[in-house]
């Protein structure tokens, strides 16, 4: 327990982190951290990507960002690392190299800022690293969904079930992941589903700047597999009945032959954007689309914080029917959930939010209502709870 006289320490460690303000890259755990210090004198270590400080501190967090390889290739982390490594194999000669760059920064940290809890974003490399690096610190783990349903070689799984029997308390994004984590062993006691959350404020503010666009179809993520925008261009070319355009927010390893599959069609792609301008596009939509799909190898969407975003700017949500997403979209009543890959279920559907005013107001509202629960106030205090328990 940490001394009277002081405030807990907690040290978060993660591997996805924006360097800047509003740069586009998701911006998750620095959300929740600024609700950790609330209570917790909080201090993040993440790996170094370009053009961001060595340290800083950022609304009374500090940020500690450490490198890990030669700077002219150092990429391994500059965004998601399964997708990375995905986009290009060679990068896995910066894995071994990233992780014993970690364990000597947990070790550093460990000695100056001595920690009381120690909360790690995924459970490989960040809970592994922890557990090996502060095995006197209690470790709280938060799974996102990579580390859960991709990584399923069988040595693999077997490091995950050591991992995470060790920690104080796990969570997970949605029931389904936390279920898996049963089956490997975590006690129920020490699991629960905590997901990510989403400020409402500037969502509102976002929803009454913006006039919505008719016919615009919105998707933001990582142009990646397991977003599903290719299913999403084939579903939209069926549709030529009603009037639509189509903006795609992101960048990542699959924008070439995204922007290939699209060409005729109104797209734009206009790239990584901030929060504000994410906020504002999801804003002007008269419909959101979220296509996911699970991945070759396994990985699949958690809880998309894109799609708390959506549901807080009352957008009307077109979804995959996946866990995680039907936790905050209930068919009909907060948007219209599809079979994954599905195409001609997407298409009518889409043609549907497109052409269904009703309807779609139903949905806006039914999502505007939704978001509620995932107030990143109402998150923020379910995760110093955890870190509260941890301690004990």
């Amino acid at each position: 327990m940490p001394a009277p006289d002081r405030r807990p320490r907690v040290l978060v460690l993660a591997s996805t982190f924006p360097a800047r303000a509003d740069d586009g890259v998701p911006a998750f755990v620095l959300d929740l951290a600024r609700h950790e210090a609330q209570e917790f004198d909080t201090a993040v270590l993440t790996p170094r990507v370009p053009d961001a400080a060595r340290s800083e501190v950022v609304d009374g967090v500090r940020v500690v960002r450490f490198p890990y390889f030669p700077r002219r290739f150092e990429d391994l982390a500059d965004g998601a690392i399964l997708d990375n490594l995905a986009e290009r194999r060679s990068r896995i000669v910066q894995v071994p190299a990233l992780m014993a760059a970690q364990y000597a920064a947990v070790r550093r940290a460990v000695r100056s800022f001595r920690p009381d809890v120690i909360h790690a974003h995924w459970a490989i490399p960040q809970a592994l690293v922890a557990t090996l690096a502060a095995p006197g610190v209690p470790l709280v783990v938060t799974t996102h969904g990579g580390d859960v349903y991709a990584l399923r070689a069988a040595p693999l799984v077997r490091l995950k079930r050591w991992v995470l029997g060790r920690a104080a308390h796990v969570t997970t994004v949605n029931g389904e992941m936390r279920e898996r984590l049963t089956s490997w062993g975590v006690p129920e006691t020490r699991s629960s589903v905590v997901p990510m959350g989403v400020d409402l404020e500037p969502a509102a503010a976002a929803r009454t700047r913006t006039v919505r666009q008719p016919g615009r179809v919105v998707a933001v993520g990582r142009l990646v597999e397991k977003k599903g925008f290719g299913t999403l261009l084939e579903a939209l070319r069926g549709i030529d009945d009603v009037p639509w355009e189509l903006v795609v927010v992101g960048d990542g390893p699959y924008r070439t032959r995204l922007q290939d599959q699209a060409a005729g069609l109104p797209v734009t792609f206009p790239g990584q954007r901030g929060k504000t301008e994410v906020l504002d596009t999801l804003a002007s939509a008269e419909v959101v689309a979220l296509p996911s799909v699970p991945a070759a190898n396994g990985d699949q969407e958690g809880l998309p914080v894109t799609l708390l975003e959506a549901a807080a700017v009352g957008a009307a949500v077109v979804a995959s029917d996946l866990p995680g997403i039907r936790d905050v979209v209930e068919h009909d009543v907060s948007g219209l959930l599809v079979p994954p890959g599905d195409v001609a279920s997407l298409r009518a559907a889409l043609r549907r939010a497109l052409t269904d005013d009703e309807a779609r107001a139903r949905w806006q509202q039914g999502a505007t209502a939704a978001a509620a629960a995932f107030s990143g106030e109402r998150i923020g205090e379910r995760y110093r709870a955890v870190l509260r328990d941890a301690l004990r």
